[in-house]
Parts: C-alpha cells; sequence; structure tokens
C-alpha cells in the first residue's frame, strides 16, 4: 500500500490536478480506509493518478483499465475500485471494455478524463476530438465526427452515467461519491481542460 505518493508531474494548468483533487476529496469524505481503495489507471496523462493517491494503486496497459479493474473488484467485492483513464484509453483502444462493462454492472468507478486528444504523444487527433479541430494528426482539422461517450455508455447498458466539467471540483467530487455508493459500474466522463494541446 502506498502512503508516500509520487510528486505531481502534470502540465500547468492541466485539468489532471482538479480532477485529482475532487477524488481525493470523494475518497476523504466518505472515510475510505485506504488499505480499502485501489485506483487503477492506464496509459496517458491521467495515468499518473494512482501514483499519486495513497492507498493501493495499479498503472495497466493502454485501455486495460477496466478489465483490470473488473478483476480486482472480482476478486475483493469489499474493496473500493475507482479506474481513471483518458479518451483515447477509454473510447479508443479500450472501449471495447467500456462497452462490456456497461453490459456487466460490476460495481466500481470509471472515471474518463476526455481532453479530446492524445496529449501524453504531445496532441494529435482522438475520437472524442471535435470536427475542424487542428491537431498534429489532423493538421487541416479534424474530419472525422467525433463519438459520444455518454450515449454509448447509455446504449450498452450503463445504469450510472454522468458528464461533468472539471472546472466545478465540487460537482466532480460530489458526482464522484455519487458514484462510488452506487451499487452497480458508474462511469463519469470529465470533460477535462488541455492548455498544452487543446487549442480549439
Amino acid at each position: 500500500m502506498r502512503h508516500n505518493t509520487n510528486k505531481i508531474q502534470w502540465c500547468p494548468g492541466c485539468g489532471d490536478f482538479l480532477i485529482h483533487i475532487a477524488l481525493k476529496q470523494a475518497i476523504t469524505e466518505l472515510k475510505i480506509p485506504l488499505h480499502q481503495l485501489v485506483v487503477v489507471t492506464g496509459i496517458g496523462c491521467n495515468s499518473k493518478m494512482s501514483q499519486y493517491m495513497e492507498g493501493y494503486g495499479s498503472e495497466t496497459l493502454h485501455g486495460r483499465g477496466i478489465p483490470f479493474a473488473t478483476g480486482v473488484k472480482m476478486a475483493n467485492p469489499e474493496l473500493t475500485v475507482i479506474s481513471v483513464s483518458g479518451d483515447g484509453d477509454s473510447y479508443g483502444i479500450g472501449v471495447g471494455h467500456l462497452i462490456h462493462a456497461c453490459r456487466r454492472n460490476i460495481p466500481f468507478v470509471h472515471i474518463t478524463c476526455d481532453n479530446q486528444n492524445y496529449a501524453l504523444t504531445t496532441g494529435q487527433a482522438s475520437c472524442t476530438t471535435p470536427i475542424g479541430a487542428k491537431t498534429k494528426s489532423t493538421p487541416e482539422g479534424n474530419e472525422i465526427a467525433p463519438m459520444h461517450p455518454v450515449n454509448l455508455a447509455e446504449v450498452a447498458g450503463c445504469k450510472f452515467v454522468r458528464s461533468v466539467p472539471d472546472k466545478d471540483i465540487k460537482l466532480m467530487k460530489e458526482t464522484i461519491m455519487e458514484a462510488i455508493k452506487f451499487n452497480g459500474f458508474a462511469h463519469i466522463n470529465i470533460q477535462q481542460s488541455c492548455p498544452s494541446w487543446k487549442r480549439w
């Protein structure tokens, strides 16, 4: 179990700072014992979240946070399991896992930090990048319609789906607390700022 967290290293102005604050506040207010907390991440800017939290954590393969979190929860249902990933992780390479997590309804929380680009690799278009957005991979503007992850989760059968902005720490905290208390799979899409690479 981790007690001394690593030094936080995100870009100035990154929404991950705010998400981290809201997540820690939610865990603290719910008085979740750290030995019963597991934070799972995939690969992306937010994947450091598991290293910046006290309790147990694991940084998994790209797009594989959800199946890892599923396994942890199934192995020990008493644990509070929170999976955190980005839009590329959740809605790109990991979208199949998201769909089946919605169907299975195993009780854990999945938070997607949706900054609408692959920021860790310096700003390529992701599956939520809006049409017309200029990125490193779409210098003339993105021509592919973005997916709508909240609708996708609902259609897949998720009973708890929320979308909140990263600018509202109180709303994020309350939503995370509600999700943790929900008896089933809970998916939160956080509309995340990314001043380093999201310039639209």
